[in-house]
């Protein structure tokens, strides 16, 4: 009988993020066969792969391998450390070209929803303005460059987030 995939707070959707693969493998960690493999930033001294999502669920990859999903400094601050605990030791991260950076609302993480190019958000351009005009800033872009250089798998890639408790939407970039 298959198994239903552990639920993730902060990326409920690591499938469509590619970052949990329908395939085989052979969990390092619970060395169990296994119908789904993590192909995400996992960041240890050892060189890992083939982790189910199971053994990130309940942290047994994490606590193994001594590793983390997500870089601690490449975080919004949160107001509760067990927040933390469970993004960087126990959530499925997602893949950017850059360091991956997590934003939070509410005082808590941001769930990641998708990798979006300005054509998948423009509807959502007055909530994301703040988000918008800061990685402007630090691109030094005017709002109508970047709408027209954030392009999903694009020199700028945007990463949008949902909030977990009020559902305001945030939005990050890098570029390659």
């Amino acid at each position: 009988m298959p198994m239903t995939l552990p639920a993730f707070k902060y990326n409920p959707n690591a499938l469509l993020l590619g970052v949990i693969k329908n395939e085989k493998t052979n969990c390092p960690v619970c060395k169990q066969e296994r119908d789904y493999v993590y192909y995400g930033p996992f960041f240890s001294t050892e060189d890992v792969e083939g982790l189910c999502p199971w053994c990130i669920s309940d942290g047994a990859a994490s606590r193994m391998f001594d590793g983390e999903f997500q870089d601690p400094a490449s975080c919004d601050e949160v107001e509760n450390e067990q927040s933390l605990d469970e993004l960087i030791h126990r959530t499925p991260g997602y893949v950017g070209w850059q360091q991956e950076y997590w934003l939070s609302h509410c005082g808590d993480f941001c769930a990641v929803i998708q990798y979006v190019g300005w054509d998948e958000i423009k509807h959502l351009e007055d909530e994301l303005a703040d988000d918008i005009a800061s990685i402007c800033s630090g691109y030094d872009l005017t709002v109508n460059e970047f709408k027209k250089i954030l392009r999903n798998e694009g020199g700028l890639q945007g990463y949008l987030f949902k909030c977990i408790h009020c559902g305001q939407h945030r939005l990050c970039a890098d570029s390659n």
